[in-house]
């Protein structure tokens, strides 16, 4: 039965204030750090909740797991998604888009910016600030106070990139470093659902190793390199800007490499059993 023409025109009608709503507030400039946000937040909530549906049906080992192993299980499936987004927007930008070109003329790359690098970095800050929140509701089953200082850093330094629209490219360039976190969680349900002695865990062993080797630590070398190269539009950044590109990636290099060495450890011990 088709439709009557006054019912066409209600739907047009709100098709246009829908538009008229995203157009103005949603997306508009002035709204998007809090509709980014809202959006982490929001996110982290459904992710967490299919998260806690789908395993219940479909891994055997999650209903055996007690009531904290099951939050922090959910919570693992909150950052491998936010890694993969994230991931994938920061290698956008930091490899392909010409919104940080050199070759673009529209001044210095330290105070470029767009409406999706706004929006991508306030999704990130809703993750960090509900995984802090989780970090310390049940700490510290989920972390200890290096996952607090990490978590607090790369939060804060994101937060104001996104507000001030300084500094994007190199909070992407920190942010694919996220690329190791699905392995990392892959490891810590492996474990749990009492696969440690697999190849499965032997395989995602050596793939976390080579992934934190490029995504952690010569990665982070060719940041400092590029802040090296464009010293004099990194010197025009706000003092709060000019600080957090040095001191946050610094403090952040310092602790993968510390995790490194554990890694390396880990990793040894484990080829060693199974000589």
């Amino acid at each position: 039965m088709a439709m009557s023409e006054q019912t066409v025109t209600a739907i047009k009608s709100y098709q246009n204030q829908a538009q008229v709503l995203v157009k103005n507030y949603i997306i508009a400039d002035p709204f998007i750090p809090y509709t980014s946000i809202f959006a982490g937040l929001l996110a982290c909530k459904v992710v967490y909740d299919l998260t806690q549906l789908i395993s219940t049906f479909y891994f055997k080992a999650y209903n055996g797991l007690t009531k904290i192993q099951r939050m922090e299980w959910n919570n693992r499936g909150i950052s491998t998604v936010h890694a993969i987004f994230i991931t994938a927007l920061s290698l956008y930008y930091v490899f392909w888009s010409d919104l940080f070109s050199d070759q673009q003329h529209t001044g210095p790359i330290t105070f470029r910016s767009s409406w999706l690098s706004n929006f991508g970095l306030g999704v990130s800050v809703g993750y960090f600030l509900a995984d802090l929140g989780m970090i310390f509701w049940l700490y510290p089953s989920l972390g200890g106070m290096e996952y607090v200082v990490h978590h607090s850093l790369s939060g804060i330094a994101v937060a104001y990139s996104m507000f001030s629209g300084e500094g994007q490219l190199y909070t992407y360039m920190v942010l694919i470093s996220e690329v190791t976190t699905p392995e990392i969680n892959m490891r810590w349900f492996l474990d749990t659902a009492g696969m440690k002695r697999s190849t499965a865990y032997l395989v995602n062993g050596v793939i976390i190793f080579f992934t934190w080797l490029i995504a952690r630590i010569l990665l982070f070398v060719y940041m400092f390199y590029h802040v090296y190269l464009h010293y004099d539009q990194v010197v025009e950044m706000h003092a709060i800007g000019y600080l957090l590109v040095f001191v946050v990636p610094f403090v952040l290099a310092i602790m993968n490499v510390m995790w490194f060495g554990k890694i390396l450890k880990g990793l040894k011990k484990t080829l060693a059993k199974r000589q």
